[in-house]
């Protein structure tokens, strides 16, 4: 299950091994990432998934430097290691979570 988080609840949200999927509901590659994403967080149970809205956060979006939707940005205990943007297959994005195991 993929929590949607808010610019108050990151700090604590990113403690461990987290994905962030920043996203937007009017955003058509965003809608076909997101039940890729809703799949890799069931099949990768060591890892925290999270989305933040980035119209309803573009404060924390513009901290994280996302300039284009969807920007899947992987966390280590609250510092970023590796993003991705734009569409990405599922067999794509898995090989990039594992790279990072």
């Amino acid at each position: 299950m993929v929590k949607k988080i808010t610019g108050e609840e990151f700090a604590k949200e990113t403690a461990g091994t987290v994905l962030v999927d920043f996203y937007a509901d009017w955003c058509g590659p965003c809608k076909m990432v997101s039940p890729i994403v809703d799949e890799l967080s069931e099949e990768n149970a060591e890892i925290g998934f999270k989305k933040v809205n980035v119209d309803d956060d573009p404060d924390l979006a513009m901290r994280y430097n996302v300039r284009s939707i969807p920007t899947l940005i992987l966390f280590k205990d609250g510092v970023e290691v590796d993003r991705v943007i734009g569409f990405t297959p599922k067999q794509r994005l898995q090989a990039w979570l594992d790279s990072h195991k």
